[in-house]
């Protein structure tokens, strides 16, 4: 059993910044991944980025250069540093813990993200 908790979204404007945190607590493993989703009204939900156990990373093609994903092992955090933002990144972001053992997800409850002028 994992619980996910995501912190740090707003508003902001285009061109801005912020910084999502997620703190997992439970039975954390390090053979695992962790990561973010988003999901914007009537679309479907997509894979932003993700971490492995080992620190490897993978981004969308629309977030390369501007999103960066890190982990803390010994926290059992993740997070997601997000610059120069766009109107078109404007979704609930989603935090994920997956245990590749036992092929296990857990899910937070999510955090709106909101780039507006």
């Amino acid at each position: 059993q994992v619980r996910l908790v995501e912190s740090g979204g707003g508003l902001v404007q285009p061109g801005g910044s912020l910084r999502l945190s997620c703190a997992a607590s439970g039975s954390i493993f390090s053979i695992s991944t962790m990561g973010w989703y988003r999901q914007a009204p009537g679309k479907e939900r997509e894979l932003v980025a993700f971490i492995t156990g080992t620190y490897s990373t993978n981004y969308a093609d629309s977030v390369k250069g501007r999103f960066t994903i890190s982990r803390d092992n010994a926290k059992n955090t993740v997070d997601l540093q997000m610059n120069s933002l766009k109107p078109e990144d404007t979704a609930v972001y989603y935090c994920y813990y997956r245990h590749l053992i036992t092929n296990t997800q857990y899910w937070g409850q999510g955090t709106q993200v909101t780039v507006s002028s």
